[in-house]
Order: C-alpha cells, then sequence, then structure tokens
C-alpha cells in the first residue's frame, strides 16, 4: 500500500527546492502561474531537474488565449516538446482541442511522437471539452497518456467529485491516472480522496502563503497536507 502522490506546481528553481524538501512527490513545473500555466525556459527546466531527485513534469503551453491552436502554435508546441527530450524530464504536461471542444486526436499524436519515450499528462483542457468523458475515451487509446488532471469540469474539484468519480471508474484498469485538482485543501483532502477513489491529487495555491498563486510556497501548509495525506493509503 502505497500514500496518495502529491504533485505540486513550481514555477522557480527555489519552489521546485521547497516542495521536495516538505513533501511533495512530483512537480509541475510552469511559468505564468496566473494564467494556468505556461511553458518554462529550458534553463529553468534543467536547472530544476538537477536540483531535486522527485521527478519533474514540465508544462507545454504557448499561450492563455484558449486550448485550441493554430499552425504557428502547433509548430512551437512541437518544437517544444523535442527539446524537452532532453532535458530529463518526467513527463510532458499538455492539452488540446479542436474548436468544436474535442481532444485535438492531430495534435495530440504529433506532441506524442515529439516526446518519444517520456509519458504525457492531459491537463485541465479536458475541464473545457465539450464532453469529458467522451474525452477521456479518447485519451485511453494511447498509452503514452499516464494522466489526465482535472477538476471534473468544475471550478473546485469538490465541486467535481460526482464527474471524477465516474473518470475514475471509466480509467479502472488502464495505465491512466486521474489527477485531482483545483480548490483542494489539506482540510478537505482526505475525505475527497476517498470519496473520488483518485490515488493522486495535484496542489497549487492552497500550498501557498495566504493560498495566493503568486506567493512563495508555505512549508507549513505543505507539511500539513503530506501529513493529511499519509493517514490514507492506495
Amino acid at each position: 500500500m502505497n500514500p496518495i502522490l502529491l504533485e505540486v506546481i513550481g514555477t522557480t528553481v527555489q519552489e521546485v527546492k521547497e516542495a521536495a524538501l516538505h513533501g511533495a512527490d512530483r512537480i509541475e513545473l510552469i511559468t505564468a502561474f496566473s494564467e494556468g500555466g505556461l511553458t518554462p525556459s529550458l534553463g529553468l527546466v534543467e536547472e530544476a531537474i538537477a536540483s531535486v531527485s522527485i521527478p519533474v513534469n514540465v508544462m507545454v503551453r504557448p499561450h492563455s488565449r484558449s486550448f485550441v491552436y493554430d499552425a504557428d502554435d502547433r509548430a512551437t508546441i512541437v518544437r517544444d516538446t523535442r527539446l524537452l527530450r532532453e532535458t530529463g524530464a518526467n513527463a510532458i504536461v499538455f492539452g488540446a482541442l479542436t474548436p468544436e471542444g474535442k481532444v485535438d486526436v492531430d495534435l495530440l499524436e504529433r506532441v506524442l511522437e515529439a516526446a518519444g519515450d517520456l509519458p504525457l499528462t492531459f491537463h485541465r483542457a479536458i475541464d473545457k471539452s465539450a464532453d469529458l468523458l467522451q474525452a477521456l475515451d479518447v485519451l485511453l487509446a494511447y498509452p503514452q497518456v499516464t494522466t489526465v488532471l482535472t477538476s471534473g469540469g468544475q471550478p473546485s474539484a469538490l465541486q467535481g467529485l460526482a464527474c471524477i468519480q465516474s473518470m475514475v471508474r471509466q480509467a479502472a484498469g488502464s495505465n491512466l491516472g486521474i489527477l485531482a485538482g483545483s480548490g483542494l485543501t489539506a482540510e478537505t483532502v482526505v475525505d475527497f480522496t476517498r470519496e473520488a477513489g483518485v490515488k493522486q491529487v495535484h496542489f497549487g495555491s492552497n500550498v501557498r502563503i495566504g493560498g495566493h498563486a503568486l506567493a512563495p510556497i508555505d512549508p507549513e501548509r505543505l507539511r500539513a497536507l503530506r501529513s493529511s495525506l499519509n493517514t490514507i493509503t492506495v
């Protein structure tokens, strides 16, 4: 039996170190937190990976306007993915939709090819899809997609609980894990995790000073969260 996996957002090398020191199992490395996360620089990626022993997943997202990408965006995404293969990143964090709100399969396949052996987390673009469970069904056809980050289509994972429960059931028996994130706290995460059936959770603002996205990581908050999660085994 293992404790719940805790993924924490990092935007600087110092944050990555703090997260690893105080209980994170994995980092999602991004820049532009207030925009929902964009692709970090290669320098930051390399320094962050070198600074910790835990896995570092790296966001690939060229802008925050939408999850629908034009030809120039697509070329940038594929090139960034190829470059990240050489950094020692643990996985790529990516998501894209068609104008109709379906998974952009063409771009997904190009990214998976560019990623080589790297697995892929499909991020909260799925929460903007026209049919979340249909989108998950598409992703289940790609073994390289090992994680889906979601709040169940709602602003908070607590509000999206029923949908997340359905996603966990749908992904059961596959190599794809449902990563729940958004709005969870050390006080709510234990009951939520047990009800949802997820084995991994994602934290950003709620492990930071004052719960603010642009504030530094709060070691006390993070340790309290880790302590709560350690009471659950999966």
